[in-house]
C-alpha cells in the first residue's frame, strides 16, 4: 500500500471524499523518508510542515538542562506529527522529532495546509476532529501523569498501544511515562509475577 493509500483511508474514517478531492489532497504533499534516527526536526528550527506517517515509527521529544530526554509522543501509520505551535506561530520550535525506525511520511506545509483548507472543505472539518482527538488524548495523559502511579500509567500505555509496544525500546517507554528505565523493569517484573 502507497502512502498516499494509508492518508485517504485515514482521512475517509472521518469524512468522505470524491475522486477530484482526492486529486487535490495529492497535490498537497510532499513524500519524504527518514532513516532511523535521522531528524525530522530540530529545536531551535521552525518548524515548516506537518507530517503525516505512512509507514515506520518516530518520537517527539525535548531534552532538559540536564541532557535527558523526555518523550512526549510516539507516532506511527496514520499518526500525524509536528510542533504545531511553531508550526502555526512560526516561532522557534522546542522539541525534536526523529525515526526510531525506518520512516516513510508524507509532508504539507503551512501554505499548503491553508490552501488544500480552502479548496477542499472537508478537509477543515478533518483536521479539527483530529484536534480535538489530541486535545482529549493531551488531557488524559496530564490527568493520569498526576493521578495515576507508574505501574498504572505503564498497564495503560501497554492496553493503548499493543499494535506498537514491541516495536518501542523499553528506555523510550521510560522516558515517555516520566520514569526511569530501573523503576520501568521492576514494574514488569512486579507485573509478570502477579501473571
Amino acid at each position: 500500500m502507497n502512502g498516499f493509500e494509508v492518508l485517504f483511508r485515514h482521512i475517509e474514517q472521518k469524512v468522505s471524499l470524491t475522486d477530484q478531492e482526492r486529486e487535490d489532497i495529492y497535490r498537497h504533499f510532499t513524500p519524504k523518508f527518514l532513516l532511523k534516527k535521522q531528524y525530522l526536526l530540530s529545536e531551535s528550527e521552525v518548524c515548516r510542515h506537518m507530517a503525516f506517517v505512512c509507514s515506520g515509527l518516530l518520537k517527539t521529544y525535548h531534552i532538559d538542562e540536564k541532557g535527558i530526554e523526555h518523550i512526549s509522543l510516539f507516532g506511527w501509520e496514520g499518526w500525524w506529527l509536528s510542533d504545531f505551535s511553531s508550526f502555526l506561530t512560526g516561532i522557534a520550535s522546542v522539541s525534536y522529532i526523529d525515526a526510531i525506525e525506518d520512516a516513510s511520511l508524507l509532508l504539507i506545509s503551512r501554505e499548503n495546509y491553508e490552501a488544500l483548507t480552502l479548496r477542499v472543505p472537508k478537509m477543515d472539518r478533518y483536521f479539527r476532529i483530529l484536534y480535538q482527538n489530541s486535545i482529549v488524548t493531551k488531557e488524559r495523559r496530564l490527568r493520569n501523569s498526576v493521578t495515576y502511579p507508574a505501574s498504572e500509567r505503564y498497564l495503560e500505555f501497554v492496553e493503548s498501544n499493543q499494535q506498537i509496544i514491541d516495536r518501542i525500546p523499553q528506555n523510550f517507554i521510560a522516558s515517555y511515562l516520566g520514569i526511569a528505565p530501573e523503576t520501568l523493569s521492576r514494574i514488569k517484573h512486579k507485573i509478570s509475577k502477579r501473571q
